[in-house]
């Protein structure tokens, strides 16, 4: 009994000292179990990374903010309830082999996230149509379909340019080693915008301490010679 405290006690500490001493340290804790006070809500859309022509923005030197220690919880993954406005929160996971689909992708069209009213630019948006229904934490990493709660109105620009990158270096990382990734992504509104101006994307490799994946980014819900109306959903050419 003794030898197990022991243990894990030595465990948790080397855990802590060598993500301290890796090039990829964590910023303030974030506990997993109570997801739902991670959305985020700002008043002025000038409190966000400002959209200058890339598809992301890099944040916190690189540094993503959740706590290693979460990783001790398994391999979970956790998605915010919808709020009043029926918007997404942030959604959590620690991703692994485990959680990653078997099956092929599945219908989602019968999801309407919040301000959905998706229109087509033929000449201005690769796909034609402006809005995809984008998967918080992407169908690859963990297989979530038709979940409401994982799915918002993002721009094609968004889902191809500012997330699928990331979410495709996971996913290779996690196959090629069989290790873990906490991975989190946090939609942000202003006021009750029904639409999120962007997200927070964070990921960090949990045996390696960040050394494989480490990054912390805010990817732009925009799209190049749009103007979108973030309160309604609404859009029109520049």
């Amino acid at each position: 009994m003794k030898n197990a405290w022991f243990k894990n006690t030595l465990l948790t500490f080397l855990l802590v000292l060598a993500t301290m001493l890796s090039g990829c340290t964590k910023g303030p804790s974030a506990d997993a179990t109570k997801v739902n006070e991670y959305s985020r809500v700002v008043d002025s859309a000038s409190k966000l990374p400002q959209y200058t022509g890339n598809a992301y923005t890099v944040v916190n030197d690189n540094k993503p903010m959740v706590d290693p220690l979460d990783a001790r919880k398994g391999n979970f993954e956790m998605y915010a309830d919808l709020d009043e406005f029926g918007r997404c929160g942030v959604a959590y996971a620690n991703i692994c082999k485990e959680l990653m689909p078997t099956e092929k992708r599945g219908q989602i069209g019968q999801v309407k996230p919040s301000g959905w009213k998706t229109v087509r630019y033929d000449d201005l948006v690769d796909g034609k149509y402006l809005y995809n229904r984008c998967h918080l934490i992407g169908f690859q990493l963990a297989g979530e379909n038709a979940n409401p709660k994982n799915l918002i109105t993002g721009t094609r620009y968004l889902n191809i340019d500012g997330m699928v990158e990331h979410e495709n270096m996971v996913a290779d990382y996690v196959k090629r080693t069989g290790n873990h990734v906490l991975y989190r992504v946090t939609p942000v509104f202003v006021n009750n915008e029904l639409v999120c101006r962007g997200l927070f994307i964070e990921g960090l490799s949990v045996e390696d301490n960040g050394r494989g994946i480490c990054f912390h980014i805010y990817a732009h819900n925009v799209q190049p010679g749009v103007e979108i109306n973030y309160a309604t959903g609404d859009s029109k050419r520049k």
